[in-house]
């Protein structure tokens, strides 16, 4: 296989898959031994010169959330069959256009769960407990004795915390909360009847002005674009945490930013930004009392190994005309 956008010479491969990105071993090499690849292989987005000029020529893409999938793009390639991402969201592929095209797309819905949970729980104990600040201090020099009123954190013990998304990954953070004994309250933006013992269920403003923590895990969508800006914001505890390990655009950064500044809530962790990566000169990087990290919260050796080797799954199903393991738009099946 030759870098950059030249496909891997084998005539006995028919099917031929642009992929974004190099992918973990395992699953790069389940799809060389099926069909011919042209790949991106930098570690940087793909540009969109070059995915352009390559999905004319394609049956299939493997691609990621950095990746904009859109109906401008399906229109230069006639021969695509699926479209498959490596990620459990996919704001940034047109649905509906690939449904009005007849192309599934797959996903790698659960087998992130987990990982994404724990991680969830380790931005709320580092903002909890300020261990960016604590590292600074020791790495500044400034640990100099103990004092009983050094870096005072809050217990995560006995604390309300808040989850916005009741689905997998919110269902499994209330269960590490039930661990740590905290008081927990759901809102539900959908229909879904997911009951858990010990949960309590509440309306949106109820969940914000009781909430100790607030960690949001919705999908980003016209319904939860920004669904926390400065209203929301007023109504959290002045001490209040806020987590977002779902997508950047859920939260109004520049809201954010004077609440933290100002000190309307007390902290923010994020595994997610608008955009991504943040600009350097970013107002939410000079505040002491945000903590952001460069979206790695399903980043396990194991848990990227599924992923990818499940995106593979539902590309190479795909080509080969069949169901998709995980298919964001079941009904393409059904009009054919």
């Amino acid at each position: 296989m030759k870098h950059l956008g030249t496909f891997s010479a084998s005539s006995s491969r028919t099917f031929r898959i642009l992929v974004t990105r190099r992918l973990p071993l395992p699953a790069m090499e389940r799809l060389q031994a099926h069909a011919a690849l042209v790949l991106w292989d930098r570690d940087t987005v793909a540009p969109r010169d070059w995915l352009e000029a390559y999905s004319a020529e394609v049956d299939a893409i493997l691609c990621l959330l950095t990746d904009r999938i859109d109906a401008a793009l399906l229109a230069r390639a006639p021969r695509l069959r699926v479209v498959s991402t490596m990620a459990v969201g996919y704001d940034h592929i047109d649905i509906q256009a690939c449904t009005a095209r007849g192309v599934p797309v797959g996903y790698t819905p659960g087998v992130l769960t987990d990982t994404t949970a724990d991680f969830a729980f380790a931005l709320l104990l580092a903002a909890a407990r300020r261990l960016p600040e604590a590292l600074k201090y020791v790495e500044q020099g400034r640990w100099t004795t103990w004092s009983p009123t050094l870096l005072l954190g809050r217990d995560l013990h006995g604390a309300t915390l808040g989850i916005v998304g009741f689905g997998r990954i919110g269902q499994a953070v209330a269960r590490r909360a039930t661990g740590f004994g905290m008081r927990i309250l759901a809102y539900r933006a959908s229909t879904s009847s997911h009951q858990i013992e010990s949960v309590e269920f509440v309306d949106f403003p109820t969940l914000l002005r009781e909430s100790d923590f607030v960690s949001l895990h919705v999908p980003l969508t016209e319904q939860t674009y920004h669904m926390i800006g400065t209203r929301e914001l007023n109504l959290m505890k002045s001490t209040a945490i806020l987590v977002n390990t779902a997508r950047g655009g859920v939260v109004d950064h520049a809201a954010l930013s004077a609440a933290l500044a100002n000190g309307t809530i007390g902290y923010a962790a994020l595994d997610v930004t608008e955009p991504e990566p943040l600009p350097a000169d970013d107002p939410l990087l000079q505040l002491p009392n945000c903590l952001i990290v460069p979206h790695i919260a399903s980043a396990s050796v194991a848990t990227r190994t599924k992923m990818a080797l499940l995106a593979v799954e539902n590309v190479l199903a795909g080509i080969k005309g069949e169901r998709l393991p995980q298919c964001v738009n079941p009904e393409v099946y059904h009009a054919r």
